[in-house]
C-alpha cells in the first residue's frame, strides 16, 4: 500500500521554502504528497513586472505554486479558502476572510475533511512559532494540530467524513544552529538580522526558540528540485534566495531538513531519525 504524507501550511511558496526538499525526496520515493494551503498569499508584495498578465496577486502566486508543486511530484494541491492575513500591523490583518480572523475549530474543520479524506500516514505542519512568528503560520498549526488530535472524533465536525487517525505529527523547524549562523554573518554582509526577509519585517534575534529536533532529513539527492521549485516563486524572492547571503548559507548548510515529532509524543531519550517513517 502506498503510503501518504500531507502537509498543511499557510502560503504558496511555503512548501518549497521550508519543507520543499522532504516533499520532494518522499514523492521521488513514490509515496503520495499532497499540499493543503490556507491561503492564496494575496498580502505579499509582487513587483508589477511577476504580475503582467495575472489579474492580482492572488491569481500570481496561485501559479507559481502550482508550478513548483509538479517540480516537486507533489500528487495534489488544495486550498481552504481563506485569505493572507499578513504579518502584524498590516492593513490585510483586519479583512474579514483573513484566515486570523476564522476561529481555530473552524479552520480544523476544513483541515481534518482532507485528513479523513486523503489519510495521510503523516501529517506536517509549522512550529508552534510558526517558523518566525508569522500569524497564519502560528494559526493554522494550531488549527492542524487540534484537526490532527481529532481527527478519529466522531463528534468532530461529523460532516467532514468518518474518522480517521494518521500516524504521526510532525512540525518543520528551524535549527539554532541556523539562527546562530544567520545572526551572525549579516552584520558581516551590512545585513541587519533584526530586519530579514524580502521586506524586511522578520527580527531573526527574537526565534531563537530551542525546539527539539527529533527527525533530520538528508535533503542532498533532490536539493536540485528544490531549488527549482523555489525559483518558480520569483515573487517572492525564490531565485535571489539562491544568491549573495542566504545562497551561500543554503549551499552550505541547508542539507537537512528538521522535525519535531509531536505525535506519536516523545519520552526521554530518543535516538534522532533519519526518516519520518522510523518507528511510527
Amino acid at each position: 500500500m502506498t503510503k501518504t504524507i500531507l502537509a498543511v501550511l499557510a502560503h504558496p511558496d511555503d512548501e518549497s521554502f521550508g519543507l520543499g526538499g522532504t516533499l520532494a525526496l518522499y514523492a521521488r520515493k513514490g509515496y503520495d504528497v499532497y499540499y493543503v494551503c490556507a491561503t492564496r498569499g494575496e498580502a505579499g508584495s509582487a513587483d508589477e513586472e511577476h504580475l503582467k498578465g495575472y489579474k492580482d496577486t492572488a491569481e500570481l502566486r496561485t501559479d507559481e505554486l502550482l508550478r513548483a508543486a509538479k517540480i516537486l511530484g507533489l500528487k495534489d494541491v488544495f486550498f481552504l479558502g481563506y485569505r493572507d492575513s499578513g504579518m502584524p500591523g498590516m492593513e490585510a490583518n483586519k479583512h474579514p476572510d483573513a484566515q486570523i480572523n476564522h476561529p481555530i475549530e473552524e479552520v480544523a474543520g476544513r483541515v481534518v475533511r482532507y485528513i479523513r479524506e486523503l489519510k495521510p500516514d503523516v501529517v506536517l505542519t509549522f512550529d508552534p512559532i510558526g517558523g518566525y512568528k508569522h500569524p497564519d503560520h502560528i494559526h493554522i498549526q494550531r488549527a492542524t494540530t487540534l484537526a490532527f488530535e481529532k481527527a478519529d472524533d466522531a463528534s468532530f465536525h461529523p460532516e467532514a467524513g468518518s474518522p480517521f487517525k494518521p500516524r504521526a505529527l510532525y512540525y518543520h523547524v528551524f535549527p539554532r544552529w541556523f539562527l546562530k549562523v544567520m545572526t551572525r554573518l549579516m552584520p558581516l554582509f551590512g545585513k541587519d538580522p533584526r530586519k530579514w526577509g524580502r521586506n524586511g519585517d522578520i527580527d531573526l534575534t527574537e526565534l531563537a526558540v530551542d525546539f527539539p529536533v527529533h527527525v533530520s532529513v538528508d535533503i542532498r539527492s533532490v536539493a536540485e528540485i528544490k531549488r527549482r521549485a523555489g525559483e518558480q516563486h520569483a515573487s517572492q524572492g525564490g531565485i535571489q534566495m539562491r544568491r549573495g547571503l542566504m545562497g551561500f548559507i543554503v549551499k552550505v548548510f541547508g542539507e537537512r531538513e528538521d522535525y519535531m515529532q509531536a505525535y506519536p509524543p516523545v519520552n526521554g531519550n530518543f535516538k534522532r531519525k533519519s526518516d519520518l517513517f522510523d518507528g511510527i
